[in-house]
């Protein structure tokens, strides 16, 4: 009795067939996008006069190489910082009949810190051999004191949290008054605004 050939499998449109879902996946899958520290430079200005910048309106981090943390001449861990930062800048140490100040600070008005939010600046000084983790959670903590703030008082005067209302408008998802929320985000931004000063490195 003669042999049964087994039957052969064509495998000549396999490669295109692999071809196909190659380009299918690419198309479809979705890459997550990186996220960095966002920053906006300010915009060049001549300024003939020299601006003078109280002591007390400065807050002054250093990191060493070690990545230790020195913040006002005192060391401090890094989990402490962002409430000493909430603190000098809600702080609102100027008199009443001042100019400066502030009526929506709840801190504990120290005439010797910051007067306002708007005269307080931070002020970040890295060796340049510190780490790369330390260095991004350093601006993590900074710029957590002043999300923290935000969000109080536009859950103050608003009743929504700034940092969950300007990344809707900022990914175009936001489903209210668009102009509006913009507004209100503005104006939050000017009760607290960012002021995040990076000096130069040292080499030692």
């Amino acid at each position: 009795m003669a042999r049964r050939s087994a039957p052969e499998v064509n495998a000549g449109s396999m490669a295109d067939i692999a071809f196909l879902l190659l380009i299918f996946f690419l198309v479809t899958t979705t890459m997550e996008k990186d996220k960095g520290i966002s920053r906006q430079l300010p915009p060049i200005q001549e300024i003939e006069e020299e601006v003078i910048i109280k002591d007390k309106n400065l807050f002054i981090v250093l990191v060493n190489k070690n990545d230790d943390l020195l913040v006002e001449d005192e060391p401090m861990e890094l989990k402490d910082l962002r409430q000493a930062a909430i603190d000098f800048l809600d702080n609102g140490g100027a008199p009443s009949n001042s100019p400066e100040y502030c009526n929506y600070c709840q801190g504990k008005k120290d005439p010797s810190s910051s007067d306002s939010p708007d005269k307080a600046i931070i002020s970040v000084q890295n060796d340049r051999l510190t780490s790369y983790n330390m260095y991004i959670a350093v601006q993590n903590e900074l710029v957590g004191a002043y999300n923290f703030l935000r969000n109080r008082e536009s859950q103050r005067l608003f009743g929504w949290e700034f940092t969950y209302v300007k990344s809707q408008v900022d990914a175009g998802t936001y489903v209210g008054d668009r102009s509006k929320a913009e507004e209100g985000l503005k104006e939050i931004q000017a009760l607290f605004p960012l002021k995040l000063s990076e000096a130069t490195p040292k080499k030692n």
